[in-house]
């Protein structure tokens, strides 16, 4: 069975962050490249669903996109 995650993947100075959407609990993983931090994550996840079983599934309806924005606040 191959399950789809929505996974955010964040460029930072040194390197990447990637952490899915969906699941209870936080994978995050990382790589010096987009991809290596996408395999990771991928890794995580796997490991994440095998150790934790299906509870950590949202039980919400599912997230059909994804949106990065930057928004302005007064502090």
């Amino acid at each position: 069975m191959n399950q789809q995650f929505k996974v955010i993947v964040e460029k930072h100075p040194d390197g990447y962050v990637a952490y899915q959407l969906g699941l209870k609990g936080v994978v995050v993983s990382e790589g010096d490249t987009y991809e290596e931090a996408l395999t990771n994550v991928k890794s995580a996840i796997k490991f994440h669903i095998e150790t934790f079983g299906n509870d950590i599934f949202e039980a919400d309806e599912p997230i059909l996109e994804a949106f990065v924005v930057e928004t302005g606040i007064s502090v």
